[in-house]
Formats: structure tokens, C-alpha cells, sequence
């Protein structure tokens, strides 16, 4: 039988007059339903692609300011190179999807784009350690590059990860200087986690389990700094040089 004969459900070979039949209205229609669906696929695989990259880049830029030993003095010249390498590659990857995820499309694949959030936390964890202060929505979509638009959820959620940041960097630092870092102003890593962990908790809730998870593990980052501070203040001069909390000393400064 030759290649291309098509057949009928049994599998006997239609007619030719079958199969030159006449094209019907709806076959144009599903055939344009089919190719937008084509579209739509390998634009999903582009982004996710991206996606996924970006967020390892995002990654590798955290890890390079965790190595920092101060606040608010700038960050050293290895690690900007370090970090300005690494943007200069994430705006390559989102320059290379932002003719998909224009106009509508920015909200339909907006899961696909997880991605911004952990670039908001490397942007926010940088902009804290350089100014001590937390970066604004202006400021974190003026530095996301691609000229893809950053949504609030995407703003938030980035700066619920930079609590974590925050409290792993608070825990190195306080165990390498034996004290909380600050600024010349006298505020210090503790007074600035509490604080902004007293503006989230001033938010009004969203009812998803995303949002509920990222409220208990900000609310765990703050009260493990607090618990940091507190040995610090109560029982510092006991602590040896390079000492780090543990499960251990938690429960002993909860006995009597």
C-alpha cells in the first residue's frame, strides 16, 4: 500500500473518492485552533526554558553575597564583578523571551515566570547588604531587565524569600564578628528583619497556601534572628568565636 493512504476506523483503505472529498467549513477553523496551539506549546517550552535558568543564575548571585562580611559599605569588587556577570547573562535569557510574554501573554504564563521572584530576591538581598535598605517596586522593575513587567505578586513574593536571606546571613556574620551587623546610624540586621516583618504582617491576607506558606516561614526567619539576638544579649559573653546556634540552645534558653 502506498505512503500516505489513509484509512477508515477498521483500517481498510478508503476510496479515492473519499479521500479527495471536499474540504468543509470547520477544517480551516480547527486547523488554525491547531496551529495556535502549536504556538502556544512552543512558547510555554521558550519561557520555561529561560525560567529555569534565570532562576539558577538568581541562585549564584545569592550565593556570592552570602560571602560578604558587612552592611551598607558597598559590596567588594569580586563579588559586583561576580554579580554584574551574572545579571549581564539573565538579561540575555529574558531578552530572549520578551516577544512572548507581551500584553496577555505576560499573565498567562505568569507560573512559567516563577523566575522573577527569585530574581527579586537577589536583587532585594543586594540592594539591603549596598544601602540597608529594602528596594522598592520602582526600583526592583527598573532592574529587571528584558523589558518584561514585573507584577506585585512577583515584588512580594521575591521580598518573602529575602527573609531567609537575611536571617542565613544574620546567623554567619553575628557567628564570625560576635555581634549583629548595622549601619553607622546604629540600626543593626535584627531591628531591620523585625521590622519588616511587622509591615507584612500588617498585610491583608490572601487566602491561597502559597501565601500562607510564605507568612510561617517569614515568621520562622524573624523569630530565629530574635532567638540570635537574645543569646547574643543574655549569654554572649559564654559564647566561644565562631559560634552558631542550634536546636540544642534553643531549648536551654527556654529552661528555667
Amino acid at each position: 500500500m502506498p505512503a500516505g493512504t489513509k484509512r477508515d476506523r477498521d483500517g481498510n483503505a478508503r476510496s479515492r473518492s473519499s479521500q479527495d472529498a471536499p474540504r468543509t467549513r470547520f477544517q480551516s477553523l480547527f486547523e488554525n485552533f491547531r496551529d495556535e496551539l502549536d504556538e502556544h506549546y512552543d512558547r510555554k517550552e521558550r519561557v520555561v526554558k529561560a525560567s529555569r535558568d534565570v532562576t539558577a543564575q538568581s541562585k549564584k548571585i545569592i550565593f556570592a553575597l552570602q560571602r560578604v562580611k558587612h552592611i551598607n559599605q558597598g559590596l567588594p569588587p569580586s563579588t559586583e564583578k561576580d554579580v554584574a556577570t551574572r545579571m549581564a547573562e539573565i538579561t540575555a535569557l529574558l531578552q530572549s523571551i520578551s516577544p512572548d510574554v507581551q500584553s496577555i501573554n505576560r499573565h498567562r504564563y505568569s507560573w512559567s515566570l516563577r523566575c522573577l521572584e527569585e530574581l527579586v530576591e537577589a536583587l532585594s538581598f543586594a540592594h539591603y547588604l549596598r544601602h540597608q535598605k529594602l528596594i522598592t517596586p520602582q526600583e526592583a522593575a527598573a532592574s529587571t531587565p528584558g523589558d518584561i513587567a514585573l507584577t506585585p505578586h512577583d515584588y512580594m513574593f521575591g521580598v518573602f524569600d529575602l527573609f531567609g536571606e537575611m536571617m542565613r546571613f544574620a546567623t554567619v556574620t553575628t557567628a564570625q564578628h560576635g555581634e549583629m551587623l548595622g549601619g553607622e546610624d546604629g540600626r543593626n540586621i535584627l531591628g531591620d528583619i523585625q521590622e519588616l516583618g511587622c509591615a507584612f504582617e500588617a498585610l491583608r491576607e490572601i487566602p491561597t497556601r502559597d501565601y500562607r506558606n510564605k507568612m510561617e516561614a517569614m515568621r520562622q526567619s524573624v523569630s530565629k534572628v530574635e532567638k540570635l539576638g537574645y543569646g547574643l544579649a543574655v549569654r554572649g559573653s559564654e559564647r566561644p568565636k565562631g559560634w552558631v546556634p542550634d536546636m540544642k540552645d534553643d531549648v536551654e534558653a527556654g529552661s528555667p
